[in-house]
C-alpha cells in the first residue's frame, strides 16, 4: 500500500493518475485527512495500514509569504518530512520527499549537481534544506528529489498566472534574470515512480530538459495560447519581492537519468503537453 500526502496538489494529483494506471493500491491524503506536522497523528494513521511506500507531495510553497510565515513553513518543509521518514523507518517503508532548486544561491553559473553545497537565500530555501538534512540523517531508505519551477493542471502556478494576466492586460513585463527549468508535475511524478522502482536510494535532481528564464517561459506559453499583446522584459529588482531568488538555479538531472535509463523531456515539450491537458 502506498501513502500519498499532499494528494490534492499538482504532483499528488499526477501521482494518482500514474498509480491508477499501474493498478497500484494507494491512500491519497491531504491536510484534512492527515496533519503531517503532528507526529502522533502520523503514527496513528500508519497503525494497521501496511504501508510500504510513503510519497510526500505536501509542502509550503509560497516563497514570499514564507518570509513572514516562517513557523508554518518550517513545520511543513523541515519537520513534516522528518516525522514521515521516522514513521517509514519504523515500518520499513520506502520514503520519498521533494526539495527545491532554491536551496542554491544561484552563483555557480552552470547546472547544479547533487554534490554542490546548498546556500539558500530565502526562508523557503532554508526550510527545504533543513528538511533534506533531517531525512538524510534519519533514514537510508529514502529518496529526496530536488526540482524546479513546477507546473501542473491541478493547481495555480507560473503558467496559470501568466495566462490569467494575459486575459486582463495587453502588455506584460516578465523578469529575464531568473534562469532554471520549468518542470511538468506529470513528468516529475513519472520519473519519480521509475526512480522508486530502481530501489537506488539517495538525493536526486529532476527538472525538465534545457533552461529558460521566466521571460522565456512566459513568451512560450503566450505564443501557445495565441495572445496578441506586447511582452516586455523586466528585472527581479523591479518588483521588490520579500524573498530573494537565485539568479541561476538550473538542476543537472544526469544522475537520475542514468539511474532510470531514460532522458527527461525538454521543458517546451512539457509545456506543449500541459497546454493540451488544459484544453485551451
Amino acid at each position: 500500500m502506498i501513502l500519498i500526502t499532499g494528494a490534492n496538489g499538482q504532483l499528488g494529483t499526477d501521482f494518482q493518475k500514474i498509480l491508477d494506471r499501474e493498478k497500484e493500491d494507494y491512500i491519497a491524503t491531504d491536510v484534512d485527512d492527515l496533519d503531517i506536522t503532528d507526529k502522533d497523528k502520523i503514527a496513528n494513521f500508519m497503525k494497521d495500514r501496511n504501508i510500504d511506500i510513503i510519497i510526500n507531495c505536501a509542502a509550503y510553497n509560497n516563497v514570499d509569504k514564507a518570509e513572514t510565515d516562517s513557523d508554518l513553513c518550517y513545520k511543513l518543509n523541515r519537520d513534516a518530512p522528518l516525522y514521515l521518514a521516522e514513521a517509514a523507518q519504523k515500518t520499513g517503508a520506502v520514503f520519498v520527499t521533494y526539495s527545491t532548486d532554491f536551496v542554491f544561491d544561484g552563483s555557480k553559473g552552470e547546472p547544479y549537481k547533487e554534490t554542490d553545497i546548498p546556500n539558500p537565500l530565502s526562508v523557503y530555501g532554508k526550510s527545504k534544506m533543513e528538511g533534506e538534512k533531517g531525512v538524510l540523517q534519519c533514514y537510508n531508505s529514502s529518496f529526496i528529489i530536488r526540482t524546479s519551477w513546477v507546473f501542473g493542471k491541478a493547481n495555480k502556478n507560473f503558467n496559470t498566472q501568466v495566462i490569467e494576466w494575459s486575459k486582463m492586460n495587453k502588455e506584460l513585463k516578465i523578469v529575464d534574470d531568473q534562469l532554471s527549468s520549468p518542470t511538468y508535475s506529470y513528468d516529475l511524478a513519472i520519473f519519480s515512480w521509475m526512480l522508486i522502482n530502481t530501489g537506488t536510494f539517495g538525493l536526486y535532481h529532476m527538472s525538465n530538459g534545457s533552461e529558460a528564464s521566466k521571460y522565456d517561459q512566459a513568451k512560450y506559453i503566450l505564443e501557445k495560447i495565441g495572445w496578441n499583446g506586447k511582452l516586455g522584459r523586466a528585472k527581479s529588482s523591479d518588483f521588490n519581492l520579500p524573498a530573494e531568488r537565485p539568479k541561476y538555479s538550473k538542476l543537472d538531472s544526469e544522475k537520475l537519468e542514468k539511474t532510470v535509463g531514460k532522458q527527461i523531456p525538454d521543458w517546451k515539450n512539457a509545456v506543449d503537453r500541459y497546454v493540451e491537458e488544459l484544453n485551451i
